[in-house]
């Protein structure tokens, strides 16, 4: 085997930090992505609130219309707790890496 003389990278690797690693500029952070999908859920979760009250008073709105931001809510929530689960088994599993 040749052994490599005088290689060069054209490019320098950045040294990783250990302190808080800053977003790019014009993205969110995970965390403000999580958080904002949260609030979203939540927000699907009191809109199929108030439609239910609002047929159960007798207001005039279709049953269509709650099933349908019911179905909504739920169908967010589910997938919220999906996420929420590989996040924790994703960390269980980084937990369990020897070093």
């Amino acid at each position: 085997m040749n052994p490599v003389h005088n290689v060069s990278v054209p490019f320098a690797l950045p040294a990783p930090s250990l302190g808080k690693m800053e977003a790019a500029q014009g993205t969110q952070s995970f965390k403000d992505v999580l958080m904002s999908s949260i609030q979203e859920v939540n927000s699907m979760q009191q809109a199929a609130d108030r439609a239910v009250e609002a047929i159960s008073s007798g207001e005039e709105i279709s049953p269509a219309e709650v099933l349908t931001a019911v179905q909504k809510a739920d169908i967010a929530f589910r997938l919220l707790m999906q996420i929420r689960n590989k996040l924790v088994q994703a960390y269980q599993e980084v937990q369990n890496i020897r070093v």
